[in-house]
């Protein structure tokens, strides 16, 4: 199998829809404690900087939490959701374009033993992974980990030359953002199809 972490020049450029759709069927990887963990990435979501109402950075927004978001892309975003969820995002495009993709949800991988005890499971099932928070539990991810480059050795993202069909990927408005008024209807969420995901959560086992 092909592994190969995506270069920088992936996260920099300025379409952060493409880069969300293109995203789906690459694999997410940490290693903490000389240990592996990943899992095929089956859903994302973009937020499209200053100009998107539910993005952290809308209206040029700023604060301690979010000025990651404003670093060149290629680097972890990740923060805290209800004092619980910690939510693992990619930033893309220039320095100062602060545009983030929420990884909302994978299917495992690699390092199939960690993952499970991580979430307290014997078997790998459809909620090991399938959202923002549990993904981050299950591969290891933490705040303490925001700003870390995607180039380095500890959270990458992988191409191991995994395609699908554009049939197979659904777009839709995200989850949970309806604050955002219209925003929160733009068709910013791509997932695999439920039988897709189905069949990989069968294989991970």
């Amino acid at each position: 199998m092909r592994r190969k972490k995506l270069p920088p020049d992936f996260y920099l450029r300025e379409n952060v829809l493409q880069i969300t759709k293109e995203l789906i069927g690459k694999y997410l990887v940490t290693n903490f404690d000389n240990t592996i963990t990943s899992g095929m990435i089956v859903e994302t979501e973009a937020y499209n900087g200053p100009i998107d109402k539910a993005s952290h950075a809308y209206n040029n927004r700023r604060t301690k939490r979010n000025e990651v978001m404003y670093a060149q892309g290629g680097v972890a975003y990740v923060y805290l959701c209800y004092g619980i969820h910690h939510l693992f995002n990619v930033v893309t495009n220039q320095k100062d374009t602060p545009h983030a993709i929420l990884i909302r949800a994978i299917v495992p991988a690699v390092g199939i033993n960690k993952i499970s005890e991580r979430r307290n499971a014997k078997t790998i099932t459809k909620k090991t992974s399938d959202g923002p928070g549990t993904l981050s539990i299950a591969l290891g991810i933490k705040t303490i980990h925001s700003g870390i480059s995607l180039s380095g050795n500890q959270i990458w993202v992988e191409d191991r030359g995994v395609k699908f069909n554009k049939k197979d990927i659904l777009t839709s408005p995200r989850i949970g953002v309806d604050y955002a008024g219209e925003d929160a209807k733009l068709p910013y969420r791509f997932r695999l199809k439920e039988s897709i995901i189905s069949d990989l959560i069968e294989n991970a086992n």
